[in-house]
This record gives structure tokens, sequence and C-alpha cells, in this order.
């Protein structure tokens, strides 16, 4: 351990004082702010069990798949696991392109049981699991033999369960994006789809696309259907449907879209406002959570975000934000009880035998390539690359803000010129960057590397001495600065202000977000080599 005694005690008296201070504040501060989950949170779902509220996102080719996370009052939330931990439950295999893997999973708890069902594009497709608690541990897979993407579940009153998924299934589209929702009976006994699927809807209007993301309801003895359309970029939206039978004719809001910033122009600093769960407190409140994107300079620098807006019912129809009818960065918080989470340290020592839940892999670890000891993390250098659509030595993290410093220590000698290890900045394969060091012609040297829609140039080269090493960046909004050091007091800028839109969404088919990380590679070759990293430090500013 590296911390001392003396050094606990301070450490517990800040976190005490910090909650103190926290909970009063609440006192006299009866708001909150969006986003609820800053990052890469794409996709939310939730539903409320007695006095507590659930949550889960989209993780696409990332593993562990599907963040849950646990609240009191639907503004602080605590991750507490991941749904999809094991391999045998996710084969996000070798390949896989960027933005597939796991789609928009929605989470129920019906009869003692929690169901989170998604799809896994690129893999075998749609699927449940199940848990009787939401921490863990979930069951297999069950796969079911239904096209389309986004599904669903919905439990009537008479206890029958409806499978609601987005796909057009009459097989004929009459316009470019034509998309929409249908509704099959789902037999849980048998865990198969029975009876005829029905198209409940293509969008709510002639033209309208890509209809996805549903989810249904049952409110005040009708169906309420709400769905994501637009595109899940600028144009994105909510729309509602109603019926009086559950696979019957939907019938569109004449309101719709009940929640939308297309309108607002592209220039306002909320965008891409979209595919939306809505829940009811046990105070009979009513409250919604979307996904929307942060813009910096007319850019997407974090991904999409989870956001919470008040909602109610006027006339039937879903009513966002009274008076108001946009999301706000700033809202009056839930009638609930206060109740403050831990957020996660700035610096990861590695002091647990088990990583945090922030780190994840890219694409599924089918062995077991690092080692928690020690205080320490070492990662067996390994052929695979990150530039490539393979399974590397890389764990991640998601940026949560615009502006932050985030810096690693490594330990590693290269054998080889092509064996590198070190710090990365990485949206996907195609664009990135890694500081690593790495040799020379037998020297020690530290080298940037940016990946431009798969295009890859050294940016710069600077000697080291053998022995431990800082990497790492500061950014600052549009603009990332990367620097080397042995400490923290002797930092060096390598290379000159990077663009930070190389680590960002480029479109709207970009579905992920960036990330920061330490990585390992030999760069295709055969290694025993290892890259031992004893820290690792994201200060959000």
């Amino acid at each position: 351990m590296k911390k001392n005694v003396f050094s606990l005690m301070i450490l517990f008296l800040l976190v005490i004082t910090g909650l103190r201070a926290q909970e009063n504040t609440t006192e006299t501060n009866k708001t909150y702010e969006n986003p609820i989950l800053r990052g890469f949170y794409p996709d939310p779902s939730i539903c409320r069990v007695d006095d507590d509220y659930y949550l889960v996102n989209s993780s696409f080719e990332w593993f562990p798949g599907v963040p849950i996370f646990h609240s009191k009052d639907l503004v602080n939330w605590k991750q507490i696991g991941h749904v999809l931990d094991r391999p045998e439950q996710l084969q996000l295999n070798e390949g896989l392109g960027a933005s597939r893997g796991i789609f928009a999973p929605t989470l129920r708890y019906h009869d003692g049981l929690f169901y989170m069902i998604t799809t896994c594009v690129g893999c075998k497709g749609n699927f449940y699991v199940t848990a009787k608690d939401p921490a863990g541990l979930w069951s297999n897979p069950v796969w079911l033999n239904t096209p389309g993407i986004d599904p669903t579940l919905f439990w009537d009153d008479d206890g029958t369960c409806w499978y609601v998924g987005a796909h057009n299934i009459s097989g004929k589209r009459e316009w470019e994006g034509q998309n929409g929702v249908f509704i099959q009976q789902l037999d849980l006994e048998t865990k198969q789809l029975v009876g005829e699927p029905v198209q409940a809807t293509f969008g709510h209007a002639t033209n309208a696309v890509w209809g996805e993301g549903p989810h249904l309801y049952k409110i005040n003895d009708r169906y309420l259907l709400m769905i994501a359309e637009g595109g899940t970029s600028f144009n994105h939206a909510i729309t509602v449907f109603e019926s009086d039978k559950v696979n019957g004719k939907y019938t569109p809001s004449n309101i719709n879209p009940v929640l939308t910033h297309r309108n607002l122009g592209r220039d306002y600093p909320i965008s891409a406002v979209g595919h939306c769960d809505i829940v009811q407190t046990q105070n009979n409140e009513w409250w919604a959570v979307m996904l929307a994107v942060r813009s910096c300079g007319g850019k997407n620098l974090l991904g999409r975000e989870t956001y919470l807006v008040p909602m109610e019912f006027e006339d039937g129809w879903p009513l966002f934000n009274r008076g108001v009818g946009k999301v706000r960065f700033e809202e009056k918080r839930p009638n609930l009880p206060w109740t403050p989470v831990e957020s996660y340290p700035v610096r990861d020592d590695f002091d647990d035998d088990n990583l945090a839940l922030k780190w994840v892999f890219l694409r599924t670890p089918y062995e077991k390539w690092f080692d928690i000891s020690k205080g320490k993390i070492t990662l067996d250098t390994r052929p695979q690359m990150m530039t490539k659509l393979e399974q590397p030595s890389l764990l991640a993290q998601r940026i949560s803000e615009f502006s932050f410093d985030s810096f690693t220590k490594v330990n590693f000698n290269p054998a080889n010129d092509n064996e590198e290890a070190g710090f990365v900045a990485v949206y996907n394969n195609a664009r990135n960057f890694r500081l690593v060091k790495t040799s020379e012609q037998g020297k020690n040297v530290v080298k940037l590397y940016r990946v431009k829609e798969g295009e890859e140039m050294l940016v710069a080269t600077e000697n080291v001495m053998s022995g431990d090493l800082i990497l790492g960046l500061k950014a600052n909004k549009l603009k990332y600065q990367f620097y080397f050091g042995k400490d923290k007091t002797s930092l060096q800028p390598i290379g000159d202000i990077q663009d930070a839109t190389v680590n960002a969404s480029q479109s709207g088919t970009d579905f992920t977000g960036p990330m920061l990380g330490f990585y390992t590679s030999s760069n295709g070759h055969e290694s025993t080599n290892k890259a031992e990293f004893d820290w690792f430090e994201y200060d959000a500013k």
C-alpha cells in the first residue's frame, strides 16, 4: 500500500467533511444539474422498485456491457455493476466494428425479477437476461428469433408479456430511412415470441425516419407508446402514440414531437434530445430520462449523455418541462430524499484487487492479460493493436467534461522497436491519440501518434531515459496538449496543441464517446514483455 495511516486519516476526514458540506448545501439548494450521467452514457432506461431507482445505458463495443446504476433521488447515481460482465453473456469478438455491439437496453422489473433486454448488433441479435439482484448475478442470454433493434418489454394487467421492437416488418420502404415499431407477444415460459407481429407505427408523420427506441406503458387504461425518431443526432426527437388495445392501431399525438431541440438551432448548447424512458415516483411525480449532447464550440466532444427532465400528463399526453418545453442544464429537484453518493477519486492507485467499475475493455477479453498486485496493474504486451478491430491490452474510462487533466505513471522497458506502452485518448480504432514509451534503434523514446479517419501520423518524438515515466494530457475544450516527464513537477509538452475533435464523434452514425486510458502493444509481433502502471488520474475541471 502506498498510503500511510496518516494519509488515510486525512482522506477520511476530507470525505466526511465533503459529504457534510454537500448535505448542508442541499438545505438551500433545491436544484440539480444536467446531465445526471456525464460523458458517454446514451440510451437510458429506468425503472423503480419501491423507493429505489435503477438505470442502464448502451455500451456498444465496450466490455463489460450495459452499466447499471442505483439512485434514491433520481439525481445522484452510483454504478453498482454491469449487466453483461461475463464472456458467456457477451461475445464482442475481434472484427466487430466501432459503434456496433450493445444497442439501447431496456430495464424492467416484474414479479420479483429484473429483466434487461437489448440488441447485440454484429453479434446474435436480440436477447434478454434476468436477475433477482440488479447488482448481479445476471443470467445468461435468452436469444429471441426476431428482427430489428432496440427491444423493450411490457406486462399487461392480465400478466401477458409483450415484446416491442424497432423494425419495418412490412418489408417495404416508401421513403428513405422508413423504420417503425412492432409489437408481438412473448411467452416467458417457452421463451419464444408467439402470435403475429403487428406494426404499431412508422413514425408520427409521412417521411418520418428511423423510428426506434420504443417504450410501452399503460396509463389511465390506455396504451401509450413512446419512441425516438429522426436519427440519433441533431434531428433526434421523442414522439408518442396511443391505442385502446396493446397490439391494436396506434394513433400519433397531435402535439408530436412531444420533445425535440432540432428547432432551436445548431448553436443551441443542448442538442440531439431523444430516446426517452419515464418513471413515476412514490410521491406520484413523473420524470423522464433521455439522451442529449452538450456541445462545445458546436462540436460533440463527450458523446451522448443522460439527462433528467420533469414531466406530467395533460389531456392524456406527456408534457415535458411545463411552460418551457425543452431540456435545461438546471432544474428543480424531484420531491425525493436527497441522497449523495461518493464519486470516483481523481487518482486510481489500483490498491483494490478488482478493477473499479469505471474501467472497460475494448471488445470481450477472452484471456486474462492483466494483473493487479501491490498497488500496480501489469498488462501483457500483446500483438493486438487499438488501431485495428482487435481486442488490445487496453483499459479505458469515460471523459466526463470538456476540460480535464489526465495522467498515468508507467514503467516499461521496450525489448524491440515495435513494443510500446503508455497513455491513450481513444474514440475508436480510426480516431485516437496514443502517447507511448517505445524505442528507436534501441534508444528509449516517447512518441505521440494521432490517428484521424484511419490515417496514422507520428506527431512528435522525444528522447527519454529508462525507468518510470509520467504520460498524459491537459484538455481545454477543443484543445489537447500532451505531456511527458519523470514526475509531475517536470512535465514537458510534446508536439503542438492537438484538435480534440479527433477524439470525438464526427457524425450521427458515431454512437459511442471519447475515452482515456492506458495501453501496451507489440504491434503485430509476439512478445513476452509487460507494462506496469502505478496509477491513473482523471481530474475534471
